[in-house]
């Protein structure tokens, strides 16, 4: 059976919060070869916003009632909050299903490590949403770099900042550390992700972690600095206590520099209810939010690539329909946790970390 003639891959997705509700679930019902089956979600409130959004998905009461038939599913996905990834995703490979895993996929580079021997022992699919790596803007950036239209990029700087000056409930921000809360693990796995991904694997980490909000009790404000093998380095930005923000890009290489403000609009369509498919371009920019490309002599505004969240999905169905790799190496998470981790180290201690 060709993969555009079977049956479309059956997935349970595990929490119908934020994560669950406006990414995984709009992005896995309007993927071709892909259904969304079933949802674990015990919350009155949250079935309800399930039964009108996805009406042909079953709702279940716990991962344990989904996944004590895998023989009914091809796929999970876990959105829920971050300190059920590693059981969950231990739980589900055991069980023999391929396994999607929300960022950060482990606490610890040893836990995502461990996860993806037992994948590959099982032989079975295990990946991790980095979502933001279509983003419209990297896209943009990550041409550029691959073209060579900025020549040697000597420096990368990446942000996400914030304005929420009041904490706000929620496990994201509680302080016990099997929560893996706090923006560093938050915006910073995007930050980490993105940066290795343009210009490879890090010799050095140094960085500055601080809680800054009254009443707050997890890291709400973070830099890293990052030396790449390359010789590249990556200025890294993620606050919740920024009232004004910088570029949410600038990548500076010995023949031009492109700079980028702005979000790009995939996360604000989906959180307003419009989906892949509908009656618009899917992630088209503002011209208005355009970056500028060149030197302050020459200067031009570029147009911003397309934003394409809907690739990730399309990725994995086609990975499940052919063996071939998912569009996110689970290895990746490990690199990205280790950065991570050496990021927390320093900021303790005050001395920047080697890697490798």
């Amino acid at each position: 059976m060709s993969p555009t003639s079977r049956p479309p891959f059956r997935v349970g997705l595990i929490g119908y919060g934020l994560a669950g509700s406006a990414f995984h679930a709009p992005l896995i019902a309007t993927t071709p070869g892909l259904q969304l089956d079933a949802v674990v979600t015990a919350n009155p409130d949250r079935r309800a916003q399930l039964r009108e959004e996805h009406p042909g998905a079953r709702a279940v009461d716990t991962p344990e009632q989904l996944l004590a038939d895998p023989g009914a599913l091809d796929l999970i996905v876990i959105a829920s909050p971050n300190r059920t990834h590693v059981p969950l995703a231990r739980a589900a490979l055991e069980a023999g299903l391929a396994t999607v895993v929300d960022k950060p996929l482990a606490a610890t580079a040893a836990e995502a490590r461990e996860l993806c021997e037992l994948a590959e022992a099982r032989q079975m699919l295990l990946s991790v949403f980095q979502n933001r790596r279509w983003d419209g803007d990297f896209l943009t950036a990550r041409r550029l770099v691959e073209e060579g239209a900025l020549g040697r990029v000597h420096r990368f700087e990446s942000r996400f900042e914030r304005f929420r000056p009041k904490p706000k409930a929620g496990w994201r921000e509680l302080a016990d550390p099997a929560e893996v809360g706090g923006t560093l693990y938050d915006l910073g796995s995007h930050l980490v992700d993105q940066a290795l991904t343009l210009f490879g694997p890090v010799e050095s980490v140094y960085a500055e972690i601080d809680v800054r909000r009254d009443g707050a009790v997890v890291d709400d404000d973070a830099f890293l600095a990052l030396t790449h093998a390359g010789g590249t380095r990556s200025h890294l930005w993620t606050s919740a206590i920024t009232p004004l923000a910088g570029p949410r890009l600038r990548v500076l290489g010995d023949r031009a520099g492109y700079v980028k403000s702005g979000m790009d609009p995939q996360e604000g369509d989906l959180r307003a209810g419009h989906r892949p498919g509908g009656d618009r371009p899917w992630g088209a920019e503002d011209p208005a939010q355009y970056g500028l490309l060149g030197t302050d002599e020459s200067a031009v505004r570029t147009p911003t690539d397309p934003g394409d969240y809907p690739a990730y999905y399309a990725g994995i169905a086609t990975a499940l329909a052919t063996g071939t790799p998912p569009p996110v190496d689970p290895r990746d998470a490990v690199a990205t946790l280790a950065v991570l981790e050496a990021a927390r180290t320093c900021a303790a201690t005050g001395n920047a970390v080697r890697l490798g």
